[in-house]
């Protein structure tokens, strides 16, 4: 039996449309974050580049070009942006820590108020050690750069610059001077998180919104494929009248009625079948139960040619015991078929006694002259109720075709326990071939097509199966590890009527 998946079709349904959101959500954020986080930093280091260029205009003209502590602190302080004082430096010497902050900017009456700063926040002083040193070098060099860093566990941009002094009539050369601006970046940081925030809740609503649509269209998906689950499991019971309802147009629709058309074309088949069968059963019974008066009356003939076999010329003679046998034949083949019928038309009945079945199997070998031949273990007191006249047949199927088709020694050995008894039938020949233990107790099926027919009608071991069958116990065959055919013929100690009640 094909092992069912781990995950149902609703589940892997969900599962997709879950993930191709997360994934879409995520890569649509994730853009959206990249481009507008770049674009806040962007703008920030922009405008805090030009604001650093504007303040620095008022430094010219240099009014010393080799600058003093004071000076140094004059251009830090018109230099500086926010509540991180700037640096300038010259040729080692740096303005002082702690240079006094500018005078708020003057705002106009719809400008926003400006952000409280905190004491804490007023005691930073930016040291030389905080700026990287790639960022120095590249302003000792005569260039303006800047770089994001982290300081004091706050993003900060720190901005380096080289003055220069141009004269008229003179090349533009440095003057030795950086200046180095520190501006927080937690008002940007703030704005990046919370804009990471929205894009989370809008990825956990879209999410959800996904699931509730593929809750929805797995509900409108599986419905039909339950109906047509349901259904196949019916047909296959042998529900044969079993329909689906056909909705829409989809190819949902299309599997519906294509079920459909296939189920209403199987019940006519088999609707056929049976009907072919029933007659077939019923001209087997009718022929069976009209060969009987005719076979009597050619019995008694025959019995009566057989006593007179011995006294007859040599070819009448043997012509005569030939005619008394075939008739024999003809008489157990119709018994047969009148037998399998009463199995078909479900009127065969138990007439249950209880027995000792070592002395059942002792009678059985002993009336038809196999208890030389056939070696037995059967354990005494072991006693069940069960038909006699049935187990007998049984038996006797069994042991005759181990003696004509198997190879001695036939064995019949008895075992038992509280509920159940087993009768195990080996012979020590070739035993069965593969192909034909399937089929070994399939009606009129005979393991060697050139067996004459006078060897059996290929019914006995079929009505042992159904008499075995009768009294809700099992027949089974294999092939024994050393050599030999093993019939196993399991019954119940117990045995009770086709109802289910003792009979």
């Amino acid at each position: 039996m094909t092992p069912r998946p781990i995950l149902g079709l609703r589940a892997r349904l969900l599962f997709a449309f879950a993930l191709l959101c997360v994934v879409t959500a995520a890569a649509v954020a994730g853009g959206i974050y990249v481009q507008a986080r770049n674009d806040i930093l962007q703008r920030t280091q922009d405008a805090a580049v030009q604001a650093m260029r504007s303040r620095l205009e008022a430094v010219f003209p240099l009014r010393n070009p080799a600058p003093g502590p004071a000076e140094l602190d004059e251009i830090a302080r018109i230099a500086t942006d926010g509540d991180i004082p700037a640096i300038a430096v010259y040729h080692g010497t740096r303005s002082r820590a702690g240079v006094p902050l500018p005078p708020p900017e003057r705002r106009s009456p719809g400008d926003p108020p400006p952000e409280p700063r905190s004491p804490g926040r007023k005691a930073r002083v930016l040291e030389l050690g905080a700026i990287p040193p790639e960022l120095r070098r590249m302003v000792a060099g005569g260039d303006i750069a800047w770089q994001r860093v982290v300081w004091r566990d706050e993003p900060v941009l720190i901005i380096g610059t080289p003055l220069l002094i141009t004269e008229r009539d003179r090349a533009t050369r440095m003057s030795g001077i950086e200046v180095y601006v520190a501006r927080s970046l937690l008002p940007e940081q703030r704005s990046i998180d919370g804009l990471a925030a929205r894009a989370w809740l809008i990825g956990g609503a879209v999410l959800a919104f996904a699931v509730v649509l593929a809750l929805l269209a797995t509900r409108g998906v599986l419905r039909p494929v339950r109906e047509l689950g349901r259904a196949a499991r019916l047909l296959g019971e042998g529900e044969l009248r079993t329909r689906i309802a056909v909705r829409g147009s989809d190819e949902l629709a299309d599997v519906a009625r294509t079920f459909n058309d296939t189920a209403e074309e199987l019940e006519r088949h088999v609707r056929q079948l049976r009907e072919m069968e029933a007659d077939a059963r019923r001209f087997v019974a009718d022929v069976s139960h009209e060969l009987r008066t005719p076979l009597a009356a050619l019995t008694a003939v025959a019995d009566v040619l057989d006593e007179e076999a011995d006294r007859l010329p040599e070819p009448v003679g043997r012509a005569a015991r030939l005619v008394s046998q075939e008739t024999l034949n003809l008489t157990g083949l119709v018994n047969d078929l009148i037998e399998i019928s009463r199995f078909d038309s479900g009127v065969a009945a138990l007439a249950l006694n209880e027995v000792d079945v070592a002395e059942l199997v002792r009678a059985t070998l002993r009336a038809r002259g196999w208890t030389e031949p056939v070696h037995t273990e059967l354990p005494p007191a072991v006693t069940a109720r069960l038909d006699p006249r049935r187990v007998d047949v049984i038996l006797a199927n069994l042991v005759g075709n181990a003696l004509r088709h198997g190879g001695p020694p036939v064995s019949v050995r008895l075992s038992a326990d509280p509920h159940w008894i087993a009768l195990e039938v080996r012979d020590h020949g070739p035993g069965l071939d593969e192909a034909v233990l399937p089929h070994v107790f399939d009606r009129f099926y005979k393991a060697s097509a050139a067996r004459a027919r006078s060897e059996g009608s290929g019914l006995g071991l079929a009505i042992a199966r159904e008499n075995a069958r009768l009294h809700r116990g099992g027949l089974t065959v294999a092939n024994a590890p050393d050599g030999g055919a093993v019939f196993t013929l399991r019954l119940p100690r117990r045995a009770h009527g086709p109802d289910g009640g003792p009979e």
